[in-house]
């Protein structure tokens, strides 16, 4: 497993994976052949959470060889992550919700010997173990295997769900507010109240190829129980008018010439780096890192055609005293900071947000009926 921090390596990981392997992605896209064969599933979420390369730039590169039937399963998972986004926008209680919980959870579990086993890998089930280390050491897991290991934590070792998904939001480097949040919530089954996902042995013995033995797990847990309901919050996604000549944009969105505001012409180009000092979940040293480097690529980048650009660290936002227009950050850690320091600025979308999130007021099987809509309005 390697993610090189940069554009050009995202292209050569995206441009391999449809040459050689999409042909096959439906068909074995679910198997776990452990972190030294991926070659069955495109590993780019990292590159696209980041913006440093878009959905739209990996839908279009696998139609360009195979058609929307053939690519129908891999767009839609491509495209999972902008439904949650949008899921979240339209309900961002959640998120506030969950850091408020965490922060109590977090208080009552901090001597939890049983917590402490699972996050050092140290319980009596050998994948989860096997698991714990590999996040830790590729900093990313096989999307069943992130559904697996929610459902241990969470029914067989009987760890609140918000600690569970605070440590891979530590360790993933394609972790967002969004995804990661909601996929724990599914999991539990407060996501859609009720349907959780329960791990299985004989599941998890047949997509690892029987790689793991002695799967005791509870098979039978009921669905964990919310009583907090969440209405949609009616938003406007429409971009303002661009009439300042300086642009704030964050770590979701680190490929600007690509987007679809690439030819404005700002004088200069803020790039926003949050460290840990004003994140509500503390990232691992090498997440903090991957996206350091991003963002200097994004630099170098943004550099090599002549655009005046300059890193600065969140803090330092109130010291920029010119007017500002910012590309949309996202609920989360971005988001929150602006809010919570009462820093009021115009926010720039991507059209395939503004396209999509009117879709996701309901549940993902409504969405992926507007899928080809969504594609065709793009292009």
């Amino acid at each position: 497993m390697n993610f090189e921090p940069s554009r050009a390596k995202a292209l050569d990981k995206l441009n391999n994976f449809v040459e050689n392997n999409l042909s096959e992605y439906s068909k074995f896209r679910n198997f776990d052949f452990g972190p030294e064969n991926r070659s069955n599933i495109s590993c780019l979420s990292p590159y696209i959470t980041h913006g440093i390369i878009s959905e739209k730039e990996v839908i279009n590169k696998s139609l360009s060889k195979f058609s929307f039937s053939k690519n129908e399963k891999f767009i839609q998972e491509v495209l999972w992550r902008t439904y949650w986004k949008g899921w979240l926008e339209l309900r961002p209680n959640v998120w506030t919700d969950y850091l408020i919980e965490l922060n109590k959870i977090r208080e009552d579990f901090k001597n939890n010997q049983n917590y402490n086993n699972a996050i050092e890998g140290k319980t009596n089930i050998e994948c989860f173990n096997i698991w714990v280390n590999e996040l830790k050491e590729n900093n990313y897991l096989h999307n069943h295997t992130r559904m697996w290991f929610a459902s241990i934590w969470i029914f067989t070792l009987e760890l609140p769900w918000q600690l569970g998904a605070e440590f891979f939001m530590q360790h993933l480097y394609d972790g967002d507010a969004a995804s990661n949040t909601l996929g724990w919530r599914w999991v539990a089954g407060i996501q859609t109240q009720g349907k959780h996902y329960l791990a299985s042995e004989w599941n998890i013995k047949k997509f690892t190829n029987n790689r793991f033995n002695n799967i005791k797990l509870n098979e039978n847990a009921p669905p964990k129980v919310s009583d907090k309901t969440y209405s949609i919050v009616k938003q406007d996604f429409s971009s303002k008018n661009i009439d300042d000549k300086n642009l704030f944009i964050f770590e979701n969105n680190l490929s600007f010439e690509t987007t679809d505001f690439q030819n404005e012409k700002f004088e200069k180009i803020y790039i926003i780096s949050n460290k840990n000092e004003n994140r509500s979940i503390k990232l691992s040293e090498k997440v903090i890192r991957f996206k350091s480097l991003l963002i200097n690529d994004q630099k170098q980048r943004l550099e090599n055609n002549s655009i005046a650009c300059e890193i600065i660290d969140i803090s330092e936002i109130k010291n920029i005293n010119e007017k500002v227009i910012a590309l949309y950050p996202t609920v989360g850690e971005n988001l929150d900071y602006l809010n919570l320091n009462n820093f009021k600025l115009n926010f720039l979308y991507r059209k395939i947000d503004q396209y999509s999130w009117q879709y996701c007021n309901k549940g993902f099987f409504n969405f992926k009926n507007y899928i080809p809509k969504i594609i065709t309005t793009l292009n």
